[in-house]
């Protein structure tokens, strides 16, 4: 049987463990590594790294003694020094016990033989992201369906558009399906700000604001205005200026991938060969006729990336799409972009990698403190590694991992466009290795930066499927683990939905006051609170602890702080070996039921059901020398 991670050798990319969080090339970096007494006394530790493709060891030093003894709250300290060589530098640790025995530690876990490059630890030199990204809570907003202030009473449905009423269901077919109108607007947004400061929101990231033929928007028919539906450009205006002015962030959406069939630009080009516009898009013929689009949608027409003159109008510069947005009177404080990962490729074409640079190359120029973030629903991390796109918005790594935990037994879904039919069942143990296996590809500030959502504008609610119980676990897993929690607007109230359309639902507003609306609301303030409250949630480590079927317990850590969470689906007890956490005579109850009870032995934890629960711990005392 695998020991439990609290009896293994730890490592991350927080301050505890790396001296800067922004290396630069020729820089050398000192990288430590904490060996628990339970793995066995070690003779000797390497930093191994692979600078240009050829391996080279470092060893390490075992960090100086306090009080006497080279045992620290029941760990070894040991301590190498990289000299980062590579734009993105890869490093491992090789472990030799004194019988012998050796082991590999790198971002993945420990191993008996040697690993992968790819998931190696990772200094970044390329520019970080802005210094508030690692803190930032996001709540998701879908324009039509969040608020609808008084201006939209005197605007008419558009010709596309089939009118709703507020209270009126969500259609979940065709045509209604794309073209039900509610009429939410931006200065709807602004009606209802108060609501996601009580919540302790700190960024609202909007889906399209570009005029389309579709409630959603992603069919832009242009990047040059904001929809007259949602009030204008003056809206927008209005809505980040409020915004701002409480504290709160706000990004945009763009799609990099295509645009709408109704697009100045396709209409330019199409079946018009000699256009300017027609090297913007991919052509199955000669007349500029067909045209390769988003999974053979006909209205969003895929772009070619070979064009420099689309890179000039749509990326490129100050007089850009991506730069006018970030400027004042707008001030947009960032980007999401849609389908990232399939941007700029098309069969033997690959310019990924030259559009998402020059997209923060941009936004760099205009704004620096900016955060652009990617979608990207699957393995990400090769997109990933801190050349441009700061966090991704991807399921693999976090939603269908809790999904799979936390949600009941045979529940039909399509879950995340894998068709099986029903929700995978997951134990813990597997959560944390699906958890572990598609975040190992990323370097450290790319993790803290990506989405942790339970759900999107683009799925099922997770309320809908989740277990009895389960809510507060799920989302304190989201504002406790290394990433940007995420809120779907509606989360809070308790909303459900079967798929991305039926979860759009309008924001139910006057339900705000009834007991079970209101208790869920509090329970998000809470948690999201709990994440804003403690600098040890926001960038400190993250190191396993135990990992059972039922219940899962980890510690973040900084040298003022730790906070220790556990999250049960089911009762259960956990018993932690002496040694393994500091200060836990001293630990008090943030929130949740579980209880914690020390002894010279050790640490025993209690959950007496599905419990979400966190304690404040004193900080991780690290030798030096």
């Amino acid at each position: 049987m695998r020991p439990q991670p609290s009896a293994e050798p730890h490592h991350d990319g927080s301050p505890l463990y790396v001296s800067t969080q922004t290396p630069a090339l020729g820089e050398r970096v000192r990288v430590r590594v904490r060996v628990p007494r339970q793995f066995g006394c070690v003779s000797a530790v390497y930093a191994r790294s692979n600078p240009d493709r050829e391996p080279r060891f470092n060893a390490a030093h075992l960090l100086g003694t306090v009080d006497g003894t080279q045992w620290v709250d029941g760990a070894q300290w040991w301590e190498a020094e990289v000299l980062v060589e590579n734009p993105v530098h890869g490093y491992r640790f090789l472990l030799t016990r004194v019988d012998g025995s050796h082991a590999w530690l790198n971002a993945s876990g420990v191993h008996s033989i040697e690993t992968l490059d790819s998931e190696d630890f990772k200094l970044v030199t390329f520019a970080p992201p802005p210094e508030w990204a690692r803190s930032t809570v996001m709540y998701q907003v879908f324009p039509d369906r969040f608020g609808r202030s008084a201006r939209a009473d005197g605007r008419e449905a558009p010709a596309w558009g089939i009118p709703a009423g507020w209270s009126d269901g969500v259609d979940r077919e065709q045509p209604g399906r794309s073209h039900q109108f509610y009429g939410g607007d931006l200065d709807g947004v602004v009606d209802h700000l108060d609501h996601l400061a009580r919540l302790g929101i700190t960024l609202i990231y909007l889906t399209p604001v570009f005029p389309g033929a579709s409630n959603h928007r992603y069919d832009a028919s242009s990047f040059s205005e904001v929809d007259p539906l949602l009030g204008g450009d003056d809206a927008l205006v209005r809505l980040v200026s409020a915004a701002h002015a409480n504290g709160l962030r706000v990004i945009g959406d763009l799609t990099s991938n295509h645009s709408g069939d109704r697009h100045d630009w396709f209409r330019a080009a199409h079946r018009a060969p000699a256009a300017p516009e027609g090297a913007f898009y991919y052509w199955l013929d000669e007349e500029h006729d067909g045209y390769a689009s988003w999974l053979g949608a006909r209205s969003l027409p895929k772009f070619n990336w070979a064009s420099a003159e689309l890179r000039r109008r749509f990326i490129e510069g100050p007089d850009s799409v991506v730069a006018h947005w970030l400027e004042p009177p707008y001030s947009l404080d960032g980007w999401r972009i849609d389908v990232a990962n399939m941007t700029g490729r098309m069969l033997g074409d690959d310019l990924n990698a030259e559009v998402r640079q020059t997209i923060r190359r941009t936004m760099i120029e205009v704004n620096p403190d900016t955060i652009l973030l990617g979608e990207s629903t699957n393995d990400a991390a090769s997109d990933f590694q801190g050349d441009a796109w700061h966090g991704a918005m991807t399921y693999a790594n976090f939603t269908r991992p809790v999904w799979g935990w936390l949600s009941k037994p045979n529940s039909p879904s399509s879950f995340f466009g894998l068709p099986y039919g029903t929700i995978p069942q997951y134990t813990g143990v597997q959560f944390v290795e699906a958890h572990r296996r598609f975040t190992a590809g990323f370097p450290w500030r790319t993790r803290l930066a990506t989405m942790n959502a339970l759900d999107t504008h683009d799925t099922p609610r997770f309320r809908t499927h989740a277990l009895d119980g389960a809510v507060p676990v799920a989302f304190g897993l989201s504002v406790t683990l290394p990433g940007i929690p995420v809120v779907f607007a509606g989360d809070e109230f308790g909303l459900t939905g079967d798929d991305g359309e039926h979860s759009r639902t309008p924001m139910p507003w006057a339900s705000a006051g009834e007991p079970a609306v209101a208790e869920t609301i509090d329970l998000y303030a809470a948690l999201i609170h709990l994440r804003t409250g403690h600098p040890a949630l926001n960038g400190g480590s993250m190191r396993w602890l135990h990992v059972d079927d039922d219940v899962l317990v980890f510690v973040r850590e900084t040298g003022d702080e730790s906070v220790l969470v556990l999250a049960a689906r089911a009762p259960g007890a956990v018993s932690l070996p002496a040694g393994t956490l500091a200060g836990a005579d001293a630990a008090m109850r943030l929130l949740g039921d579980a209880e914690l009870v020390g002894a010279t032995d050790g640490i025993r934890l209690t959950a007496p059901g599905p419990s979400f629960t966190a304690w404040a711990l004193p900080g991780v005392l690290v030798p030096v020398g």
